[in-house]
């Protein structure tokens, strides 16, 4: 009897012990967990807000290469037939860009050589180059 009160009282001692161990343990399996989840959940966030900010970036050039490429082609000679097949080559640039795959390897490559692109064509363009009121303007004169 006085072998097995020993025995009882030393697993009591060692669950006393060993609770801070198996305590810190279960704390960190339970922080891992809720950890990972929440990493994840902010990881999607932010991937869905930097991509459709890529997108409407993207977007906008598309835009702007299609309206100018519609202006140019009314007012056609030599030097605008370039600047057209400047804005075809970002028009191409654009439509190859693997929007469904974020784990391509040269995206971010890629989107520079957009975005050099874009401003290429940016600079090479005056607004006020086609514009229809300019040339109604000079019939008159």
């Amino acid at each position: 009897m006085a072998a097995e009160a020993a025995s009882r009282s030393s697993d009591m001692f060692d669950e006393i012990v060993m609770a801070e161990e198996r305590f810190h343990g279960e704390g960190y399996q339970e922080g891992y967990a809720e950890g990972s989840h929440v990493g994840v959940v902010e990881g999607r966030r932010y991937g869905s807000l930097h991509g459709a900010k890529i997108g409407s970036e993207i977007g906008c050039y598309l835009g702007f290469a299609l309206t100018w490429r519609c202006l140019l082609q009314k007012c056609m000679d030599e030097k605008n037939s370039k600047k057209i097949r400047a804005l075809d080559s970002l028009i191409g640039m654009i439509q190859k860009f693997p929007y469904e795959d974020p784990t391509y390897d040269k995206l971010q490559e890629d989107l520079e050589k957009i975005r050099g692109k874009f401003k290429q064509n940016r600079n090479a363009f005056d607004p006020w180059q086609c514009a229809p009121w300019r040339r109604m303007g000079n019939k008159g004169s």
